[in-house]
């Protein structure tokens, strides 16, 4: 082998993706919520971007009669170029004026950034919708809910504790875990080198503890917690004290009849305490541990047009139909008396601003198309319902839309949509599909999900269906499942085995 040194020429295909087309398919995957992050980002760190009230007004109508037409997405991006724009007069007497007001103008952006304001005079109606944007996002803001620490310490006032006694009590309330339990040794609480008076301190604070609501709280484990909930006027307490210390695994399998055996209690008495006993709180602690729900805002909204199609309309916030790019700055950038590093950095702020925009409107015709063949193609799922779903992939999208199928992915990524049936991902009509038993047409993974959930709805609990009963009845309504997908589909669904469904007859 030897190594040489000279050229060649060589033919070769390489797919480069540019800084532009990386971002444009960034744009593409946010949601509306983040599309907003964005705008407001690019507003701070553009000088030559701004937001026009007159050309969003504009853009929402022409966006509102196009929803009820032909998806055409040309004459959406030849609508976007004729946005009006404010382009207040600017004069300069010389190069040399131009060039100083400039730099002195700079100066002053780097200096107090954080006062200046680029954006244009406001008008009355700009003004009062900001005004009622903040106030709404105010009124929104959920208040600090109460921790359960809080609510216990409240409770105090009703004892007449001593100082010490108090400061101990607070102590454990504070020690205790998120579902209400209090899980330590007291070598462990308080130190090894603890005193017997500070043990006898902590376990006489634990016992109020115990004794505050809600029912069950201070209990070391989930048994402890359970039993701290009998009260002595229930009519099954004695049963309840022995289920719940010796057989809960066989509460949880339906193993009644075990427990009859073991126990010497009737099977009616005992499905009495159970009934009783599902009342019980086994996380008295989660109820103060609940986060506030994430807003969700539909990406795309699905309407009935007059004729009785359904169209999609696409929500991608007021700002990004109000960018525009600055008049002003368009001017300074073609007027030859400003200095060429001026205008070469006004030239490529220009041209980021301008790309922003394309992209955003890009982002809106690729949904747009993407929503609209989604819907078309799932015209059962609105008229009837959720059961009525049509297996749908992604690449058939892509193939009706004339995109890649990363294309679609992205555009359906952290989309949702609203629909007469309700709100749902974009994902959501994706399925895959199970063949028919008949050799028709197959069926969708929904369906088939909607279907087991009817069979076992119906069943007699007193003799559940099998999985291989559930697998034949399937086949006999025309879908052919495996087994092992029947024990999928009700995990998926939280549906217990036959045996957890069974219901005894006493």
């Amino acid at each position: 082998m030897r190594f040489t040194l000279g050229q060649e020429l060589r033919q070769e295909q390489k797919q480069i993706l540019t800084q532009r087309m990386i971002q444009s398919m960034e744009i593409l995957q946010l949601s509306m919520l983040q599309l907003e992050e964005r705008i407001d980002k690019e507003l701070k760190e553009n000088p030559v971007l701004e937001l026009d009230m007159e050309s969003a007004n504009t853009t929402e109508n022409a966006n509102d009669e196009e929803s009820f037409g032909e998806n055409n997405s040309a004459e959406t991006a030849e609508e976007s170029e004729t946005t009006f724009e404010y382009e207040p007069e600017i004069r300069f007497d010389s190069a040399s004026d131009s060039e100083e007001e400039f730099q002195i103008a700079d100066d002053f952006a780097q200096n107090y950034s954080d006062t200046i304001d680029e954006l244009p005079a406001r008008s009355q109606n700009w003004l009062e919708d900001q005004n009622e944007r903040r106030n709404d996002v105010f009124a929104n803001i959920p208040s600090p809910s109460q921790t359960l620490q809080d609510y216990l310490i409240e409770q105090l006032g009703w004892f007449d504790l001593s100082p010490p006694l108090r400061a101990m009590v607070e102590r454990i309330i504070n020690y205790l875990d998120p579902n209400g339990y209090f899980p330590f040794d007291f070598k462990d609480f308080l130190g090894a080198d603890h005193t017997p008076e500070e043990q006898t301190l902590a376990a006489e604070a634990l016992e109020i503890v115990r004794k505050l609501d809600p029912p069950g709280v201070g209990g070391r484990d989930l048994k402890d917690c359970l039993l701290l909930q009998i009260r002595p006027e229930m009519p099954n307490s004695d049963i309840l004290r022995i289920l719940i210390l010796s057989h809960l695994e066989d509460i949880s399998a339906n193993r009644l009849p075990h427990i009859v055996r073991h126990t010497g209690f009737s099977l009616e008495a005992i499905q009495g305490a159970i009934t009783e006993l599902r009342h019980f709180n086994p996380r008295p602690g989660a109820d103060f541990n609940t986060e506030s729900s994430a807003v969700i805002i539909p990406d795309v909204i699905v309407e009935k047009n007059d004729e009785g199609r359904y169209v999609v309309r696409i929500e991608d916030g007021r700002r990004s139909q109000q960018l525009h790019v600055s008049g002003c700055y368009r001017e300074l950038m073609k007027d030859r008396g400003t200095a060429k590093g001026t205008r070469d950095y006004i030239k490529q702020k220009v041209g980021s601003a301008q790309w922003l925009i394309e992209a955003i409107e890009q982002r809106r015709a690729t949904l747009r198309k993407v929503s609209q063949a989604i819907v078309d193609h799932q015209i059962d799922f609105f008229e009837i319902g959720p059961h009525a779903l049509k297996p749908l992939k992604m690449q058939q999208i892509a193939d009706i839309v004339g995109i890649h199928i990363t294309t679609v992915s992205r555009a359906c990524d952290e989309k949702w949509m609203m629909t007469p049936q309700g709100v749902f991902p974009l994902k959501r009509f994706f399925s895959g599909a199970l063949a028919a038993s008949d050799g028709g047409e197959e069926v969708a993974h929904d369906t088939v999900r909607f279907k087991l959930r009817e069979i076992i709805d119906k069943e007699d609990k007193r003799e559940p269906l099998s999985d291989d009963a559930l697998v034949k009845l399937l086949d006999d309504a025309g879908i052919r499942v495996a087994r092992r997908t029947i024990v999928k589909y009700r995990q998926i669904m939280n549906i217990p085995s036959s045996r957890k469904r069974k219901i005894w007859n006493p």
